[in-house]
């Protein structure tokens, strides 16, 4: 019986010396809990991986061309999945910076400016949230009808935006989301139209 002992022992020490492990049950379950422990946060993470590239991801304002609607540095929400409609405020991909405007005008609509009001297929627009002279730009008065996928963007600042005014109407392509929901600072939480 010693004998076989022994046996056992020599070949057990002559695998680990070939570079063999072999490990035991007790090894084999802790492996199995630290796995099944990691699990919840594996899953959190692909949920928060595809929330953000599908559905909505946080968006920073940059510059004073959505005054007094929204300041420079507010921290939204970006709805990636939402229908765009009129008065939206929206994130555009542009050339150079995505760029946040506010929706005037729609696919397949005409829209003018004349003594500093805007019309949307000859119906004027109330703009209570506009601040500025809207037709003062070097395109001053304007009109373009819209194709079947194009949108009209303006900025709130009228006075102070670049928008659809000066790179014309933009693509659906290029609309990433709408957004509605300021989150930061604290003090303007809540949602803005």
């Amino acid at each position: 019986m010693k004998k076989d002992n022994k046996q056992i022992e020599e070949k057990a020490v002559e695998k680990k010396v070939e570079g063999e492990t072999t490990s035991t049950p007790k090894e084999t379950s802790k492996l199995l809990k630290v796995i099944k422990d990691l699990i919840p946060y594996i899953i959190i993470l692909i949920v928060v991986i595809l929330i953000r590239t599908y559905l909505i991801t946080p968006i920073m304002v940059s510059g004073p061309s959505m005054n007094d609607t929204l300041q420079d540095g507010d921290i939204m929400i970006l709805n990636k999945r939402a229908e765009i409609k009129r008065f939206n405020i929206v994130v555009v991909e542009t050339k150079t910076e995505p760029i946040i405007k506010r929706v005037i005008a729609l696919p397949g609509e005409k829209i003018k400016c004349e003594d500093n009001k805007i019309y949307v297929n000859y119906h004027l627009q109330e703009e209570e949230y506009s601040k500025g002279n809207t037709c003062a730009s070097e395109n001053a008065e304007f009109e373009y009808e819209l194709g079947d996928d194009e949108y009209f963007v303006m900025g709130d600042n009228r006075s102070n935006s670049s928008d659809s005014r000066m790179i014309g109407p933009v693509k659906r392509e290029q609309i990433k989301g709408t957004t509605h929901l300021i989150l930061y600072p604290f003090k303007r939480f809540g949602n803005v139209n």
